[in-house]
């Protein structure tokens, strides 16, 4: 065997085992809302409030650092760093991640807005805030997991009955004011995940209030469409999101059940759960289609954005039955 075939043959190797490796970190994991449960029975918890949302929010943060191949989006070498579906898909976990974290520390564990923060949420929010990207002093892997160790002992202190400085309240208004920020998040999502076919839409900023004003004029409509080489990221920044707030909304479905029972709500919960859960049904092509809307092949952007909006849709509704006394 010549040099050229030996140097063929090592290159197609090397490439073989980049191609495996690639498929192999790139794999989603799989809904982990049954993880959650059995982390409860299996410390023998008593039915102490906040205890399942927080260990949702512990474990998905732990998925999204230990699943197969690790964090990738700080990666510098081939072929981690050659990939961007499963980066795209971290940041979007990670997104609906720092909203709930900021959610804790500013209001699930406060009683009223002059009562003092949570001595570990005020450590582990702004860890989550570092750049997604940051691989080196410090990485963006180490400061999550230092969120998580403040996560725990705050959920180990709302287990102990000796103490009575971590507490978690399930409110109607604590509850709502965390969905209104992912009504916004899931918005955005919707509309950017629509653009992948391009639209013409009409400026509706200033709608609805006749004497609003903005800092510089707009046009009165532009045509949006995203970038062919940004729709995969788009939709899989999407699924991330989508995959994290539901195990966030299991879990509230648990420790704020009382709530959504008084007002009737939690039949809405569960179909906003139900629209979540088809986000994650498997993904039969090799790559996300981009076919227009009525054409010949599938737009996978389009049906992700039909699942989140009819999400988004039913949390409008459930934010209102909060509302009601």
């Amino acid at each position: 065997m010549n040099k050229r075939n030996i140097t063929f043959l090592i290159t197609g190797l090397v490439l073989f085992i980049f191609v495996v490796v690639s498929w192999w970190v790139s794999r989603e994991p799989s809904v982990i809302a049954e993880e959650i449960k059995q982390a409860r029975q299996a410390n023998n918890v008593a039915p102490t409030v906040g205890y399942t949302t927080t260990t949702a929010l512990i474990k998905v943060t732990e998925t999204l650092l230990d699943k197969p191949g690790g964090y990738l989006a700080n990666d510098i070498l081939p072929p981690y760093s050659m990939l961007d579906n499963m980066p795209a898909w971290e940041f979007g976990v990670l997104e609906m991640s720092r909203d709930l974290a900021l959610a804790f520390r500013k209001d699930f564990s406060r009683s009223q807005s002059q009562s003092a923060e949570n001595e570990f949420l005020k450590v582990a929010q702004p860890q989550f805030n570092i750049d997604h990207r940051s691989w080196a002093i410090p990485s963006a892997e180490s400061e999550y997991r230092k969120a998580v160790e403040q996560l725990y002992l705050y959920r180990d202190a709302l287990s102990d009955s000796s103490t009575a400085g971590s507490q978690f309240y399930a409110r109607a208004d604590n509850l709502r004011d965390w969905l209104k920020n992912v009504e916004k998040r899931l918005g955005s999502y919707s509309q950017r995940l629509s653009a992948s076919v391009g639209q013409d839409r009409l400026n509706t900023d200033l709608a609805g209030d006749a004497s609003a004003r903005q800092s510089t004029i707009g046009p009165r409509h532009q045509v949006v469409k995203t970038s062919w080489w940004k729709i995969d990221d788009e939709f899989y920044e999407a699924r991330g999101a989508a995959w994290a707030l539901l195990h966030y909304l299991k879990a509230v479905e648990v420790d704020f059940a009382e709530v959504l029972h008084r007002r009737n709500a939690m039949v809405s919960l569960q179909q906003i759960i139900r629209e979540l859960e088809a986000t994650q049904q498997p993904i039969w092509s090799p790559m996300v289609l981009n076919g227009s809307g009525f054409g010949l092949l599938a737009n996978h952007s389009l049906v992700m954005a039909n699942y989140i909006s009819r999400a988004n849709a039913a949390l409008i509704d459930l934010s209102e039955l909060l509302t009601q006394g």
